[in-house]
């Protein structure tokens, strides 16, 4: 309706976010006029801000997903291994350090890090409508922006422990648990995340179980930075109660008059 009054040029930007985003043709047309028919300035604009209505998923032709699985598969294995995976992240042109790349994991439901089952890989980029490179790249600004909803955060945080750890294994090594607490906790920019990571290795130096890893975001995000309203009665893990008597001990938390504490830095 709307696309007959504009050139080639603009409609053709606007079917293209609209087969990107699953946004009606209002909206794209609202978005793109507001990014000043800048596609990648658009896909920031519409994943940025909470959407009203359910987008309607756009569907994915199977033959593409083939030839994307095709590309990264393990020349010996029927599955996406490390240099696969290295290969995407080039052709997504991100680090494979980026935090991107868990929440990509987090879609696939895999199982393993660095390791993409076919079936998790068809899964996850059906679900996000994706089934071409170009379109994966334009869907990046959103899937970033999935850690900014606080559920979607806990549950991304809650699969990374699973996904992180040695196959047969209950716990977490500590210096991949750390490795990934960094990555996570740099998105709430948690001031005591390096003060936590140094205790670990100064007085705990030990596998991380599946009670710490979840507690920590509990405390983390509901416990504030001067343990003003700590509750050493609750039900934490002993870990986290060391935790707080080595930032008192280390003057990092200072005691003030009656109950106060100070978050020193």
């Amino acid at each position: 309706m709307f696309q007959n009054k504009l050139g080639r040029g603009h409609r053709d930007k606007v079917q293209r976010f609209m087969d990107i985003t699953g946004a009606s043709e209002r909206v794209a047309l609202q978005v793109m006029k507001a990014s000043e028919w800048h596609l990648e300035g658009a896909f920031e604009v519409f994943y940025s801000q909470p959407q009203p209505q359910v987008q309607v998923q756009p569907s994915t032709d199977s033959r593409n997903l083939e030839k994307l699985y095709d590309r990264y598969k393990d020349p010996y294995a029927d599955m996406i291994m490390a240099h696969g995976i290295s290969t995407l992240c080039n052709d997504l042109m991100v680090d494979p350090q980026d935090i991107v790349m868990l929440v990509i994991s987090w879609h696939m439901k895999a199982a393993t890090m660095c390791e993409f089952s076919k079936q998790e890989f068809f899964g996850g980029l059906q679900s996000l409508g994706i089934d071409s490179l170009e379109k994966f790249r334009e869907r990046l600004p959103f899937i970033r922006s999935e850690l900014n909803d606080d559920q979607k955060f806990k549950e991304i945080y809650i699969f990374a422990f699973d996904w992180a750890k040695d196959k047969g294994q209950k716990s977490l090594a500590l210096d991949t648990a750390i490795g990934m607490w960094q990555l996570l906790f740099a998105e709430k920019n948690w001031p005591l995340i390096d003060h936590w990571c140094q205790f670990l290795q100064t007085k705990h130096n030990k596998a991380i179980s599946r009670d710490t890893w979840s507690q920590l975001l509990e405390f983390a995000t509901g416990v504030d930075p001067g343990l003003s309203n700590y509750d050493a009665e609750g039900a934490w893990p002993y870990l986290i109660d060391e935790f707080v008597e080595y930032l008192i001990e280390n003057t990092i938390i200072q005691k003030g008059r009656g109950e106060g504490v100070v978050f020193v830095g």
